[in-house]
């Protein structure tokens, strides 16, 4: 096939595009996927799904080549994926990290204890976005997957099923999670009025 004139310098242009953001991706060695293009920080390449698509091992090839990352981070993104891309998403993150490469994965907290909270976040709830929301995760379910993919997971904020939340320090140096106990403004009256399930995945 004979290309036309705009159909080459339109894959010209996203060829040098695409070079362009690997050198950044390369630079920083730390992705913060399905950011909404919000940069959290200088330190992180952030993208959303139109420069990564998490599920898609073609487009993590396109985005870093033959490079591998030391961090990937992605707030209250996973429950937006199916059984069957959670499953992919999984795979690419941990063939794409380096040994001892750590996933940090925020997600909305199936045990936590207030009716308002679960309405809120769960599939097809009253909250922003929840009605994309297609899984509804508790520490268990999370760390099954995530061990089934060959991660080691370590447990850093959660509630269990019988109503008691657990916090382990973390350092925002492996992401900043700001639906969280520490920093989600919420909870500025001592109650735990929004957290999330967090969970750090190591290869």
């Amino acid at each position: 096939m004979i290309l036309g004139i705009k159909d080459l310098k339109k894959r010209l242009r996203v060829f040098f595009y695409y070079r362009k953001l690997r050198k950044e991706v390369i630079s920083a060695k730390k992705i913060n996927v399905g950011s909404g293009n919000v940069n959290f920080d200088d330190e992180w390449f952030s993208c959303d799904k139109d420069i990564l698509d998490i599920t898609k091992r073609r487009s993590w090839k396109k985005l870093l080549g033959g490079q591998k990352l030391n961090n990937i981070f992605a707030e209250h993104v996973w429950e937006h994926l199916t059984e069957d891309d959670t499953i992919l998403a999984n795979k690419n993150c941990y063939e794409f990290l380096n040994k001892n490469g750590r996933l940090r994965l925020a997600v909305p907290d199936g045990y936590h204890p207030d009716k308002k909270y679960i309405d809120y976040v769960k599939p097809g709830g009253v909250g922003r976005g929840a009605q994309d929301h297609k899984i509804l995760y508790n520490y268990q379910t999370l760390k099954d997957k995530l061990e089934k993919t060959g991660f080691k997971t370590e447990l850093l904020e959660f509630w269990d099923e019988s109503g008691n939340f657990h916090y382990t320090d973390w350092s925002i140096k492996h992401g900043r999670v700001s639906r969280s106990k520490r920093y989600d403004q919420r909870n500025r009256n001592g109650q735990l009025n929004y957290t999330s399930l967090i969970i750090d995945a190591i290869k």
